[in-house]
Order: structure tokens, then sequence, then C-alpha cells
């Protein structure tokens, strides 16, 4: 899945597009490499999103196509 898509559907980033534009502008990176949007998301990979001031860092712990509001939360686990 890409990562946009991936930032979407586990409710990191309300939208795919605003997801696109953040890889666009260097402030999304997977296991400390700046990556595009197209970027395939596997699982293990530690992703790391700059919101302005603030960091996230996130470990993929599992990649569905779909998800709802309940298990948006259970695709990763927040580090530090």
């Amino acid at each position: 899945m890409r990562i946009d898509k991936f930032l979407k559907n586990a409710r990191i980033i309300k939208r795919r597009t605003v997801a696109n534009e953040a890889c666009d502008n260097g402030r999304i990176t997977v296991n400390g490499r700046v990556v595009k949007a197209s970027y395939n998301v596997a699982v293990g990979d530690v992703i790391e999103v700059v919101f302005g001031s603030r960091n996230l860092k996130v470990k993929v712990l599992s990649v569905n196509e779909y998800a709802n509001k309940e298990t948006a939360s259970e695709q990763y686990e927040i580090i530090e």
C-alpha cells in the first residue's frame, strides 16, 4: 500500500491529498529516509511525520486495505 493511502487509512493524516503534499515537501520519512507518496509501506517500517514543530514516530504493525475508526489505530504503535 502506498504511504499516502496508509497515513489516511490509519487516520494519522486526515486526507490523502494532505498526506501526498506532506510527502512532496519532505515531511515524511521511513526508516530514516525521506520518501515519495508512492513508497510501499511494509510491516515493521518506522514512519516519522513532521507536523510543524511536533514529530510523530510510529511503527507499522499491519497494512489493511480498509479500516474503520475502531481498527485504524491497530495498524501502528506510537514510538517515544
